[in-house]
């Protein structure tokens, strides 16, 4: 019989974060810091509002693009948060999830053969949504020393003729590292300059601990230039609602609702009304959770200090990327054998990309008792291996 699987896709390699996910399911007993995933529920108010959906028998298809409201309400906050407007009509739609608009964006405007510029470590979707999209994924290996962000130099070695997109995902998963004003300016100067386009994953815009987030799209010259892609997930605690949007100019947007139209139809239309009221009333919500994150980060950073694990300071997302190079074996060996031996799960740095090898993604999305068990085992193990 012939094969009946694509090449391209058997490929791809499975998520190194779910592989470890599922070695834990089955090691009764163990903890996990490895799933990026709030340990908060979704705030009530936000729950009672798709219970009250549902009671009022709203089970209908929404639009393609999604409820008219809550797109006015996404552009509310983008207004609000970044200065920048975006048409609730034209240059907004809904998604399930920030994962799908990745998908979309990149199917929507890559032809076969185009390059789209990855910095690594990563969210592990980037790359293979970019080979399903047949453009070709050019990684960029952020550098310790600079706290993983991106720098313009970086991009511009590179860039080819063929480059097309690069994908800006900040703040980062796994490494937690931001990018400034000053960082954006030198990027969005070679972006136009070499006239391509960004898709900013921002999923983690309110999760930033040394101020405000800035936004390239809130830069002159970058709203037409990029998609703008967000959710619920993290900032509200509503990863099971699979919600997220994403922003850009109409002609982009409309393309990407097109295959939507296809493979989806809409995102759920109860997830939909609980997002309208994250967004018209959510801002306390998310005040009290990242600080309660920002909590946890300090904690496991002065515990690394005590550890002697080196750890870059992070300041955004939920995760912190200690280095664990000292102790001379692979950090897919460090995250088995810790495992194994002391049953604490982490994820390899690797899972995002070669270039996270020597490092682990420990996630804070956790509760501090959580955590400080965690520490016990993890000093256990390093007790052990030094």
């Amino acid at each position: 019989m012939r094969n009946p699987i694509g090449k391209k896709v058997v490929d791809i390699k499975p998520s190194g974060i779910r592989k470890f996910f599922d070695i834990v399911q089955e090691t009764e007993g163990a903890i996990s810091l490895g799933v990026g995933e709030p340990d908060f529920d979704t705030p009530w108010h936000i729950r009672d509002e798709g219970i009250y959906s549902l009671e009022k028998g709203r089970t209908f298809y929404t639009s393609n693009s999604g409820l008219k409201e809550l797109r006015q309400e996404v552009s509310n906050y983008i207004k609000r948060t970044q200065n920048v407007t975006y048409d609730p009509l034209k240059e907004i739609f809904i998604t399930v999830g920030g994962s799908e608009a990745i998908d979309l964006a990149l199917r929507a405007m890559v032809d076969p053969g185009d390059e789209v510029l990855i910095p690594q470590p990563s969210y592990v979707s980037y790359e293979p949504c970019a080979i399903l999209a047949d453009a070709v994924p050019v990684i960029i290996e952020l550098k310790e020393e600079n706290q993983f962000r991106l720098t313009a130099e970086e991009v511009l070695e590179k860039v080819t003729d063929k480059t097309k997109i690069l994908v800006l995902p900040f703040p980062n998963n796994p490494t937690g590292a931001v990018m400034g004003k000053e960082d954006l300016e030198a990027i969005a100067k070679v972006v136009i300059e070499k006239d391509l386009f960004v898709i900013s994953d921002e999923i983690y815009s309110e999760l930033t601990y040394n101020g405000k987030h800035v936004s390239i799209v809130s830069l002159p010259g970058m709203k037409e230039r990029t998609i703008l892609i967000n959710g619920f997930s993290k900032a509200y605690a509503m990863t099971g609602w699979r919600l997220g949007y994403a922003c850009g100019p109409e002609e982009i947007m409309k393309q990407m609702i097109k295959i939507h139209q296809f493979a989806i139809m809409c995102a759920p239309t109860t997830s939909q009304y609980a997002a309208v009221e994250a967004l018209k009333n959510g801002d306390e919500d998310v005040r009290i959770m990242r600080e309660e994150y920002n909590h946890r980060r300090r904690y496991l950073l002065n515990e690394f200090k005590r550890l002697g694990l080196p750890c870059f300071e992070p300041f955004g997302a939920f995760y912190v990327f200690p280095s664990i190079k000292k102790f001379g074996m692979s950090s897919d060996e460090f995250c088995t054998r810790l495992l194994k031996e002391e049953k604490l799960a982490v994820v390899p740095g690797t899972a995002f990309g070669d270039c996270g090898e020597g490092f682990i993604r420990i996630s804070y999305a956790y509760s501090l008792d959580n955590l400080k068990l965690a520490m016990e085992r993890l000093e256990n193990f390093i007790k052990k291996i030094n």
